[in-house]
């Protein structure tokens, strides 16, 4: 690795660590996640629990609740302490408006999410996160984990003139990039967006990387070959340097919160037949700057 891209990462891994008291913070890995104990999601947090989980988020980016027993009640009330719900789009023909079932049968060739990406950054405003709490994992516990990369790293690791380069471009992001292979509901309306393709994180003023393969189409200050070629290679990055992300492994009653800012996320596909259930609330974000 060059000196530049040691000295990101070691500006992470040499943070003074952050003494909790009403919780406990176990990172996953050095660099992204940490799973939270101490806290029962079913209940009203006391505020000064709620704030330690709000810092553990800003620092971790993805948080894992494990052993949680919650209702879609408790579920949209613990997510509503950090926005306003997302409505689920297209809506469920039936069900709560905000909630998203995430449900494989044992007939799926593919699932959501078996990809590198960020949720729904084809619109004008993506989410600021996701809340998704898995009650049935594949039987035996096989299969199933969901990888997480942090972006800001993956900006900070780029060499300095690739920074420099990409301060200024932007990319148009389709959402009908993601229906590959599937035909989009008949009244779903298509959102794009252009995005700067780095964004500063709205609460730590932090560099984001903001590309991904599942809706970045092209980038316009470039032509099509340029731009093909540029975004081949930055949307490769999380599947090609490991040390970005981790990896959490679901058990029944699990929920896991993630900064969809600055965190791309894989929903690994590795259990065909097998079947596996949970539910999404997702929390409104705001518009992405420069």
């Amino acid at each position: 690795m060059e000196s530049y891209e040691l000295e990101a990462v070691g500006a992470v891994t040499t943070r003074p660590a952050v003494q909790y008291r009403t919780i406990e913070v176990a990172p996953v890995t050095p660099l992204i996640g940490a799973e939270v104990s101490g806290a029962d999601l079913s209940a009203e947090l006391p505020p000064d629990q709620l704030a330690e989980i709000k810092e553990a988020f800003l620092r971790h980016h993805v948080l894992v609740f494990r052993d949680q027993t919650i209702s879609q009640d408790d579920h949209k009330r613990f997510a509503g302490h950090f926005g306003p719900l997302r409505p689920v789009n297209p809506p469920p023909p039936d069900g709560d408006p905000y909630i998203l079932e995430i449900s494989t049968d044992k007939a799926a060739d593919n699932v959501a999410g078996n990809g590198w990406h960020a949720d729904g950054t084809a619109d004008a405003e993506p989410s600021l996160g996701s809340m998704l709490y898995i009650t049935r994992v594949p039987e035996g516990g096989s299969g199933g984990d969901t990888l997480f990369a942090n972006m800001h790293l993956a900006y900070e690791m780029l060499s300095p003139a690739l920074r420099g380069m990409l301060e200024g471009m932007t990319a148009v992001h389709d959402g009908l990039i993601a229906f590959k292979g599937y035909t989009p509901p008949a009244d779903y309306v298509i959102p794009k967006a252009e995005h700067p393709l780095v964004v500063r994180h709205p609460e730590t003023d932090r560099r984001v990387l903001y590309v991904n393969g599942a809706y970045t189409a092209r980038i316009p200050q470039l032509s099509p070959d340029e731009s093909e070629a540029l975004l081949a290679m930055l949307c490769e990055i999380p599947a090609r340097r490991p040390m970005l992300s981790c990896r959490v492994r679901w058990a029944p009653n699990t929920l896991v919160f993630w900064d969809n800012r600055c965190v791309q996320h894989h929903a690994v596909y590795d259990y065909y037949p097998l079947t596996r259930y949970g539910r999404r609330v997702a929390i409104d974000g705001g518009p992405l700057k420069a």
